[in-house]
C-alpha cells in the first residue's frame, strides 16, 4: 500500500466505474479494509497523515453506501480514518452529506461516537465560504443529527467497542463546536436547547468548568478562530442565553476573562464583555463570581499548555510577599500583573474598591479572600492596568 495512496487511486477508480452501486461498494469496501490495516496494524492510531485528494474516495465510498442501503461493515473503518486525521477546510459539503445519516444512533453502521469525531475534525470546513451556499434545511439536519453529543445509543453484542467508540472520544470537543456555532451567523439559529442537555449538567460542577475551558482551549489551538474576539464571544452569549443555558454562559464568560481573547487595550470589546458579565451575575447570583475570579488568579492551573496567550498567570503565591519586585523573572511579574489587572476591572465593574482587595462575594464558607500578596500589587495598579 506505500503510504496509503495506492488504495486511495484505486477507490477512485471503483467508484468512477461503470458497476453497479452494490459491487462498486463491495471492491471499495474491500480496499478500505486493506487500508484499515495499513493504517491500524495493531492499535487504534491516534493521528494519520492524509493528502486532502485521499479523504474524497473515503467520503465517496461512504456516501456511497448510503445509497446502496446495505452499509459495509468497512465503512467503520472508513470513518475510523477520517476520525484520525488532521481534517480539512475543503470538503466541508461532503463530509456534512455524510455525517447526516451516520450521527443518528439509528445508522446501520452504529458508530455514532466515531462520526461525531469525524464532525469535529473536520471544524474548519463547516466555517468555510462553501458552506454559505447549502441549503438552510441541510444546516439544520447537521445540527439537529450532532444533537446532545453526550448522548449515545445503547449497542449491545458489539464485538469491537474500540471501533465503534474509539479509546479518546471527547464529547465536550464537540460541544465546543457548537458554542462556536453559537457565534456564527451560519449557525447559531440553528441551535437547539437539546443540543446542550447533558452539557448543562456536566458544567455544574468546578471540575467539569475546568475541564471545558481546558477542551476549549484545545479547541482553539486547532481552530484559531474560536471565540477569537468580543463580538464572537458577545454573540455566544446572547445566543446561548436564549437557549436558557447558564452554565455554559459562565464558561464563555470565563473564557473571555481568564485566557485573553480580548486584548487589554480593546475597550469597545472590553464593554461588550463587561456589559455582558454584569448582566449574567445580576440574574443568576453575583456569589457564583468566586469561580470567574478562581479561574482568573489560577489560569495555570487550568491552561498548562496555552499558547495563544504570550503572559500566563501565575497564582499570587508564587510571589514572596517580601521579594523586590524589581527582581522577579519577567514572564512571573507581568503574569501576575495581569491578573491583578483583570481582578481590578472585575470589581470595579460590580462597585468595589480595587485598591482594598475586598472580597467580591461570600460563600457557605463566609469571606472570600483575594490573596495574602494582593497588597504588594496594590500600588503599582494606577500605571499598570490600562482601562478606558
Amino acid at each position: 500500500m506505500d503510504s496509503g495512496k495506492l488504495g486511495f487511486s484505486w477507490i477512485t477508480e471503483i467508484l468512477n466505474s461503470r458497476y453497479q452501486d452494490q459491487s462498486r461498494e463491495w471492491m471499495a469496501g474491500r480496499v478500505v479494509q486493506l487500508l484499515g490495516r495499513h493504517f491500524f496494524p495493531t492499535e487504534w492510531a491516534p493521528h494519520i497523515s492524509l493528502e486532502p485528494t485521499w479523504i474524497p474516495p473515503l467520503l465517496g465510498f461512504l456516501s456511497l453506501g448510503d445509497k446502496s442501503e446495505s452499509r459495509e461493515p468497512s465503512g467503520l473503518i472508513a470513518l475510523r480514518i477520517l476520525a484520525a486525521t488532521r481534517g480539512s477546510a475543503d470538503f466541508g459539503p461532503m463530509v456534512l452529506s455524510v455525517l447526516h445519516s451516520t450521527l443518528l444512533p439509528t445508522d446501520r453502521l452504529h458508530a455514532r461516537c466515531l462520526a461525531l469525531d469525524v464532525f469535529f475534525k473536520f471544524v474548519a470546513g463547516w466555517f468555510s465560504p462553501e458552506m454559505k451556499n447549502i441549503p438552510s434545511k441541510d444546516l439544520n439536519k447537521l445540527v439537529q443529527a450532532v444533537d446532545d453529543p453526550f448522548q449515545f445509543a445503547n449497542l449491545p453484542g458489539i464485538r469491537d467497542a474500540k471501533l465503534v467508540y474509539g479509546p479518546n472520544h471527547r464529547p465536550m470537543m464537540v460541544t465546543a463546536v457548537l458554542i462556536e456555532f453559537a457565534s456564527s451567523d451560519l449557525w447559531r439559529n440553528h441551535l437547539c436547547r437539546s443540543n446542550f442537555t447533558s452539557c448543562e449538567e456536566f458544567l455544574s460542577t468546578w471540575d467539569g468548568k475546568k475541564a471545558a475551558l481546558m477542551f476549549m482551549s484545545d479547541m482553539a489551538s486547532s481552530f484559531p478562530q474560536f471565540l477569537s474576539t468580543a463580538t464572537r464571544i458577545d454573540v455566544a452569549i446572547k445566543r446561548l442565553e436564549e437557549l436558557q443555558c447558564p452554565n455554559t454562559v459562565e464558561v464563555v464568560i470565563t473564557w473571555g476573562w481568564s485566557v485573553g481573547a480580548v486584548d487589554p487595550m480593546d475597550h469597545v470589546g472590553w464593554q461588550l464583555i463587561e456589559r455582558d458579565t454584569l448582566r449574567f451575575y445580576q440574574i443568576h447570583g453575583v456569589e457564583r463570581l468566586t469561580v470567574l475570579k478562581r479561574f482568573i488568579v489560577d489560569r495555570r492551573a487550568t491552561f498548562p499548555n496555552e499558547k495563544r496567550i504570550e503572559l500566563g498567570l501565575d497564582t499570587f503565591s508564587e510571589l514572596p510577599v517580601q521579594k523586590d519586585l524589581g527582581t522577579v523573572y519577567s514572564d512571573h511579574f507581568y503574569g501576575i500583573l495581569s491578573a491583578a489587572c483583570l481582578l481590578r476591572r472585575l470589581y470595579r465593574l460590580f462597585g468595589y474598591d480595587p485598591t482594598t482587595w475586598e472580597a467580591i462575594a461570600v460563600g457557605a464558607g463566609g469571606k472570600v479572600e483575594v490573596s495574602g500578596h494582593s497588597v504588594v500589587l496594590a500600588p503599582l495598579m494606577d500605571w499598570a492596568c490600562d482601562y478606558p
